[in-house]
């Protein structure tokens, strides 16, 4: 599907509408997405080191491997491993990885970064493992977006107790996330500046990961962008020793 572009944003927004009933077609088709953005900035990733930061049960990864990456799985929760997580996998924090410095051609993170207290030393940590000149793939859902309340969106606008409570009410069950201990309130504005104060990457592109038009256009916009880009995706690039 060509990106951005409406044919491929209502697929993905249908897609995620069956998140919970039907995962493996939702996730499949976020990761196909995903890979092409990476070799859309990047080229075929076919014998390149990949790694995936926090990928849950592991369909990025899989998908990588599908194209002929080396791809490694590295995540800190063995819950979200699920039953049958990918070959080699590791149970590590993205804080602190278990790899020397510059092992990656690709450092990919997909819907992490807002699950983070620090997202600034968990960027450093993903800068460190990718050698000079590889690329960083990293997206997360704002919190003032549409989805930034997670299971519990829209009706985080209205405060996240509330919005918790409403969940039980109506599911009865209680929410997955609970603001300040698995989910936090990340902003594009700061999380803009914090990146391009570094000296250790370069931005290649800040742009909306499923807007299907004027995808870099919609970060440009102080404000409305918090609400507007629902999702950012930033592509970096290690800058050289």
């Amino acid at each position: 599907m060509r990106d951005p572009s409406f044919r491929r944003s209502l697929a993905l927004f249908r897609a995620f509408l069956h998140e919970q009933d039907d995962p493996e077609a939702c996730y499949s088709l976020l990761a196909r997405d995903a890979v092409d953005q990476v070799e859309a900035y990047d080229g075929s990733v076919a014998g390149r080191t990949v790694l995936d930061v926090g990928g849950g049960s592991g369909y990025f990864t899989e998908e990588f491997r599908r194209r002929g990456a080396n791809a490694f799985l590295f995540e800190p929760d063995m819950a979200e491993l699920g039953e049958k997580p990918p070959e080699s996998a590791v149970v590590a924090d993205g804080y602190l990885l278990p790899l020397r410095d510059g092992v990656a051609d690709v450092t990919f993170s997909s819907n992490v970064l807002e699950h983070v207290a620090d997202p600034e030393t968990f960027l450093s940590e993903l800068a460190r493992v990718t050698r000079p000149g590889g690329l960083i793939y990293v997206s997360f859902t704002n919190w003032l977006s549409p989805w930034g309340g997670h299971e519990w969106a829209p009706w985080h606008y209205f405060g996240a107790e509330r919005a918790r409570a409403r969940y039980l009410r109506r599911t009865g069950r209680p929410a997955k996330h609970t603001l300040g201990e698995n989910l936090f309130a990340v902003h594009i504005g700061s999380t803009l500046r914090q990146v391009r104060a570094r000296d250790d990457v370069t931005v290649v592109s800040a742009r909306s990961r499923y807007w299907p038009f004027l995808a870099e256009t919609v970060v440009k916009a102080p404000g409305i962008r918090e609400f507007a880009t629902w999702n950012l995706l930033l592509i970096l690039r290690r800058c050289s020793a």
